[in-house]
């Protein structure tokens, strides 16, 4: 299997000489900030965990497919955050994680030699995994007009979207989704959105053009708007992982075409791909309470808003960064360069070449580190040396 090299062990010289930061200022601090992965830092929320340690007793094998109450609080959700209000509970299924999902997708609706995987030109590197693991060929590209003149025998039978995108935080609206949906079924094309950033929306209701009253998140690929009703050849991939800082419970879910998650289910069922049974528990708890994540939301706003002026002082350009939790910057030089300069200051990033040769000259800075290391990293970014 033709698998790239992992990207996050290149990072270690970076690392070591932002551990070796020492300025002899108290106010910067010593050692190391790092800012280069995504990992929740706040408290899984008390509603979650309570619901986790109400279900621990589990001896029983859980359901591959969710529970009803499971699969109907997700529909729930859809239609409470997401302006989805006619999710059928048959089209959701929870997911060990949403990076198992998107890893193992083409290789769950049976995709293999000679059958493309489209995502995009700056993308989390997982959609390429998953084409390479099923065998398929990766195709990257920002526009359908990219796969040129292509007719149903010669389009690409997967085609991944990333919205918002991690890691530039791009969002994509209503108007274009649609036109990505309507191409994908001219041709058979199945859709898969990863909409796990979906919750943390940084723009103003003018530039969102509708209230937060009307729709809380950015746009889902099962909004109606986007596809006149019908959710076929249609997915969504979705994580409570950033919304309710529960990356170590694994609690994911894919929804959409009934059809397709069948597919999966079937495949799954197969093979053991299951959520634990206190898992299931406690994601439910998450889709059901709202309070919790507006609560985590703020945190990040507050995060944001200290560390955006920082990184632009520090001579910075933030691109996109529109929702999510990554600065995505630029110096319009190389990103190595980039990120030897910031751990020079004792911060480390994340190198824009690991979302692919377009990220070469950005860097992603996460908001994923406690309020005193966020308030520390733009002290040092601010400061004049």
């Amino acid at each position: 299997m033709d698998l790239p090299d992992f990207p996050w062990d290149s990072l270690a010289p970076a690392k070591e000489r932002a551990r070796s930061f020492s300025s002899g200022d108290p106010a910067l601090g010593e050692g190391i900030v790092d800012l280069s992965v995504g990992t929740p830092v706040d408290p899984a929320p008390q509603v979650v965990q309570d619901a986790l340690v109400a279900a621990a007793n589990a001896p029983g094998y859980p359901q591959t497919w969710g529970t009803p109450d499971l699969r109907e609080g997700v529909a729930a959700w859809f239609a409470r955050r997401r302006g989805v209000p006619d999710l059928d509970p048959d089209g959701v299924l929870p997911t060990i994680g949403s990076k198992e999902l998107v890893a193992w997708l083409p290789t769950l609706l049976g995709l293999g030699a000679g059958d493309v995987v489209g995502f995009p030109t700056v993308a989390y590197p997982t959609y390429d995994v998953g084409a390479r693991v099923a065998g398929a060929t990766s195709f990257a590209a920002d526009a359908t007009t990219a796969f040129g003149p292509t007719t149903p025998s010669s389009a690409p039978r997967l085609l991944w979207l990333n919205s918002p995108s991690n890691p530039t935080g791009k969002v994509l609206g209503v108007e274009h989704l649609a036109k990505v949906v309507a191409w994908a079924r001219e041709r058979g094309v199945v859709v898969a959105s990863d909409e796990c950033y979906a919750e943390l929306d940084w723009r103003s209701e003018e530039e969102r053009g509708q209230s937060y009253a009307e729709l809380p998140t950015t746009p889902s690929i099962l909004d109606p708007r986007v596809n006149g009703g019908s959710h076929e050849g249609l997915l969504a991939v979705y994580s409570t992982s950033k919304q309710s800082n529960l990356a170590g419970y694994r609690a994911a879910f894919v929804a959409g075409d009934p059809t397709l998650v069948g597919r999966l289910l079937e495949v799954r069922k197969h093979v053991g791909m299951i959520v634990p049974w206190p898992v299931q528990r406690a994601l439910l708890a998450a889709v059901s309470e709202d309070e919790h994540v507006a609560a985590q939301r703020e945190r990040y706003r507050a995060r944001r808003e200290v560390l955006r002026p920082a990184v632009e002082d520090f001579g910075l350009r933030i691109d996109d960064s529109d929702a999510g939790l990554y600065l995505w910057a630029s110096a319009d030089e190389p990103c190595r360069v980039t990120l030897d300069r910031l751990a020079e200051r004792g911060i480390l990033a994340a190198p824009g070449e690991f979302y692919g040769p377009s990220g070469q000259q950005h860097v992603r800075i996460a908001l994923t580190a406690t309020d005193e290391h966020i308030a520390t990293a733009a002290a040092r970014l601010s400061a004049q040396r």
